[in-house]
């Protein structure tokens, strides 16, 4: 009996010892009170390694329920991610509005530019309406290459095309063969699709594909300066729990640098080479373009309409680029558009904020009241670009903190015709030989 008791104490013993030592292993609880929502939550228990997602998202005041949702008081990690947006990716578009939308973030007014997820859902990104219009077209499946479907059905903000809605493409409705094989062969990079598999493919999905750089392979390193110009700081930073403004030009590659469609097999013809340098990686060797269309990266020069869209839907995304040589050059007899910032409120200083805060790099680019920056033909505010007081032009890169200076054609001597002052007649002297 006394052997019995000894070894029933001793077995006890032990298992308080075991049920001691796994206690002992498991993290302690972090509780943090998020300012927006006033609600403790035991996230950063698991997650206290992760880096903040950007110095405009800072964890104290958002938190990480309130983005990503799932259960904030669990502390095993099964209950805790149970009822998570999106998995990973809370802005994928399935899910956006309840994890980035709202008046005062990304789906309130346009006046007080919020309008981000009406805008991108609308975008030719988005909807994939100019790849489909096409397809439809060429195969007799439609008369013309106005857009008719997109990847979901969806109704426009404002109607600066003339198309007020799209209904959903269906692949089933269509009878061409050739339609019903691009349809499941070639949606591979609208901005709800799964990326193919591969490190140059890699992204996420929704606001993400763009502003999540997941840079799995080094990125092409930038080609060497001409003398006397400056190079910035710092470069892309990687990593997947980031949320950045200074998108380099390797997360566009992305998706419109990888290859080709073959229309007559509906299959998707990847990139045979292997650049070495960013020349050659920048865009594919059949384009033609200018020095600063590869030393820039795309943000450089496209504007958040232009990339995000601006409500309207369109049948081509060559409808809605409209940023062109001169918009930064200007003309034989014009200069480029500019503006003296007089309102510290301007659009502009907060589209540089949100650049800077993007942490990629310490930025030696401050604007001030009283700065003249180049704006677009629409009066966007190209707040990487000033005027200097010797006439000249600075520009600032967005994902790469380098700077350049730059002269306006007029008084340049160009002996382009005056009345041929579009980005393709440039090409015809300023081509780059690869």
């Amino acid at each position: 009996m006394r052997r019995s008791l000894l070894a029933a104490s001793a077995l006890l013993l032990l298992a308080l010892l075991v049920i001691f030592w796994q206690e002992s292993r498991k993290p302690k609880p972090i509780a943090l009170t998020p300012v927006l929502t006033g609600q403790v939550e035991y996230c950063l228990t698991c997650h206290a390694d992760l880096p903040e997602i950007s110095r405009s998202h800072p964890v104290q005041t958002f938190g990480c329920v309130l983005c990503h949702g799932g259960e904030r008081l669990a502390l095993d990690a099964d209950l805790a991610h149970s009822t998570m947006r999106g998995g990973k990716n809370p802005s994928d578009f399935s899910v956006v509005e309840a994890s980035c939308g709202g008046d005062n973030c990304h789906s309130g007014a346009a006046a007080d530019y919020r309008d981000h997820i009406q805008r991108a859902a609308s975008s030719i990104q988005a909807t994939y309406a100019g790849a489909i219009a096409s397809l439809r077209y060429t195969f007799g499946a439609q008369p013309d290459l106005t857009a008719r479907l997109g990847i979901y059905a969806i109704q426009a903000l404002q109607s600066a095309s003339g198309i007020t809605a799209l209904a959903a493409f269906d692949p089933a409705r269509e009878t061409n063969p050739a339609i019903r094989a691009f349809a499941q062969d070639c949606l591979y990079c609208h901005l709800s699709a799964q990326p193919l598999t591969g490190d140059e493919y890699s992204r996420f999905t929704g606001c993400a594909a763009c502003h999540s750089p997941d840079l799995t392979s080094p990125p092409i390193p930038p080609s060497p300066l001409p003398l006397g110009e400056e190079r910035g700081a710092g470069g892309s930073r990687r990593g997947a729990h980031t949320l950045t403004a200074a998108i380099p030009y390797t997360q566009c590659n992305r998706c419109h640098n990888r290859g080709n469609y073959d229309l007559r097999s509906m299959t998707f013809v990847p990139r045979d080479d292997h650049p070495t340098g960013r020349l050659s990686d920048y865009y594919q060797p059949i384009a033609q373009f200018t020095r600063c269309e590869w030393t820039l990266d795309c943000v450089d020069c496209h504007t958040r309409a232009e990339v995000m869209g601006d409500g309207s839907l369109y049948s081509s995304k060559k409808e809605i680029q409209y940023i062109q040589c001169r918009t930064c050059h200007g003309t034989l007899t014009e200069l480029p558009k500019t503006k003296t910032l007089t309102d510290p409120d301007d659009l502009a200083f907060r589209l540089a904020f949100l650049n800077e805060s993007a942490g990629n790099f310490e930025s030696t680019w401050h604007l001030e009241v009283g700065d003249t920056i180049l704006v677009t033909e629409k009066g966007e505010p190209l707040w990487n670009i000033r005027l200097l007081p010797d006439g000249t032009y600075e520009l600032f890169g967005k994902a790469t903190g380098e700077h350049f200076t730059f002269l306006p054609v007029m008084g340049s001597g160009c002996q382009q015709k005056a009345d041929e002052q579009a980005s393709q007649d440039c090409h015809k002297c300023h081509a780059v030989e690869r």
